[in-house]
């Protein structure tokens, strides 16, 4: 009878856990952001930092920018190349992971939780003389993905597909779980990575020079007979671990490839995943199937070492608003992915077709950092002083942050439509359209809008009832077509 009532209590205390880091990590945004959005313009932002590395290329964009410091994140975008294998590492911060191309393999080392993976007796008999290889659990990806990470993970990414793998990850500086300083920082196990936000530059001109010849991961800073003493090896076993020599950088070439205990993917996954790609277009005009989520908050069942890390959001069957005249929007929240209650981020992804228009809104919780995924959109921002903050094209996969409360309307500007992918910085973030049946225009009582604006009750009636008719966030121009579309 002791051990149910043991695990019933550890199950306890690991809710009490994250749902009081949930509380602290809104308080802790709340405090730091104050007197950090100061903001009389918007720009549209580009990667201005580049690494080339044995197995691909990361880019990243300046964590320093007033834009990035108001909504307290960094962001960067990896492309790992086929057989490429991004570093064992962890972060400062909980981050988000969007896979906006290719496919692939990654593993999250959840601390304390079980080895449950353990190679199979072929394997084993292939390298003669060693144990039995077991980790933690190996999860796929695909393009549409999002990836939950909390910080101090550690985790890494391998590309077995045949095509490279695009992966954009957004860095909460702002998040509770962050004690350090608004500065995003990686924490590489192996090799000898650069910084991917350059960050430690102004360590190194303090004096925090590396010796020659040594590598910049964790284990570079140790004595090297310390570790061996530590591990029981070698001291040449360590000198590997601890990269000299070493010059793959961030993302290494796997030899041959990569050997993990792992669920094979069936014949059938990979066509599918192959054929996505292949299809993408066609699969955008799909009418969508009835949503079904499967990410229920299933509270004490769900612990921390079975929380679910990955969720797709490109799915047309899960769209929450969709209309194949006007596009889709699908949201990624801690209803359907619980463990974002505890990172206290959630994401959106939409698709608009040529000349639609996602109508003014504002972000009623949160702050918003729009990726571009493909295509062009006209894009205006105002702010609380009614100033067009930001009118301009926003173009593929440039990035523009949004802070809460500021409006925004979004109309689609070319011929392939607009895609864009947003992180929000709460876990259930919501929007309050100006336009729509939802609109805040529709619950304020006539009389007090005819007032307000200066408008005849005929004139309000209309308005309203022109409202009611829309019924939702997105619309068809009502200039490139002689009927205006509304979707439900």
């Amino acid at each position: 009878m002791a051990k149910p009532i043991l695990l019933y209590t550890s199950l306890c205390l690991q809710l009490l856990v994250l749902f009081n880091g949930c509380l602290a990590t809104q308080t802790s945004r709340q405090q730091r952001q104050f007197n950090q959005c100061q903001l009389d313009r918007l720009d549209a932002l580009e990667p201005n930092h580049r690494i080339e590395a044995e197995g691909g290329v990361i880019e990243s964009w300046d964590p320093n920018d007033k834009q990035f410091q108001c909504v307290g994140v960094a962001v960067d975008r990896r492309t790992i190349e086929p057989n490429g294998l991004l570093l064992p590492q962890y972060a400062n911060t909980a981050q988000l992971i969007y896979i906006e191309r290719g496919y692939g393999i990654f593993g999250a080392v959840l601390p304390g939780c079980p080895n449950t993976y353990q190679e199979s007796q072929q394997q084993q008999q292939q390298r003669e003389g060693q144990q039995r290889d077991q980790h933690q659990k190996i999860r796929n990806f695909r393009q549409g993905d999002i990836i939950a990470l909390p910080a101090g993970v550690a985790h890494w990414l391998y590309n077995d597909g045949d095509s490279e793998v695009v992966a954009l990850s957004l860095l909460d500086t702002n998040n509770q779980a962050n004690q350090l300083d608004q500065n995003p920082r990686h924490f590489y196990l192996a090799g000898n990575p650069e910084d991917e936000f350059q960050q430690g530059q102004g360590r190194r001109e303090r004096g925090h020079q590396q010796p020659t010849g040594q590598g910049n991961n964790l284990f570079s800073g140790f004595r090297t007979e310390d570790l061996a003493d530590a591990f029981n090896v070698n001291e040449n076993t360590i000198r590997n671990l601890q990269g000299f020599q070493e010059d793959r950088k961030n993302i290494v070439k796997v030899k041959g490839t990569l050997q993990v205990a792992r669920p094979p993917r069936s014949r059938e996954e990979r066509e599918r995943l192959e054929r996505q790609e292949r299809e993408q277009e066609r699969e955008d005009e799909r009418e969508p199937r009835e949503s079904h989520r499967g990410g229920r908050d299933n509270g004490i069942e769900e612990t921390l070492c079975t929380l679910r890390l990955r969720e797709n959001i490109h799915d047309p069957s899960r769209a929450d608003i969709y209309n194949p005249q006007a596009g889709r929007i699908s949201t990624l929240n801690s209803h359907n992915l619980p463990v974002l209650r505890w990172l206290q981020l959630s994401a959106e992804f939409g698709r608009l077709q040529r000349d639609a228009i996602y109508v003014p809104h504002w972000n009623r919780n949160a702050h918003s950092v729009i990726y571009v995924v493909k295509g062009r959109a006209q894009v205006q921002v105002v702010d609380d002083f009614g100033q067009t903050v930001f009118q301009d094209e926003l173009q593929q996969h440039q990035i523009l942050t949004v802070p809460q409360n500021f409006a925004v309307v979004k109309r689609a500007s070319s011929s392939e439509g607009f895609e864009w992918v947003a992180f929000k910085t709460n876990d259930n973030a919501q929007i309050s359209p100006l336009a729509g049946q939802t609109s805040v225009l529709r619950a304020i009582p006539a009389d007090v809008l005819a007032n307000a604006f200066q408008l005849s009750r005929e004139d309000v009636s209309e308005l309203k009832s022109n409202l009611e008719q829309q019924e939702i966030t997105i619309v068809t121009s009502s200039r490139s077509s002689s009927q205006r579309r509304a979707i439900a």
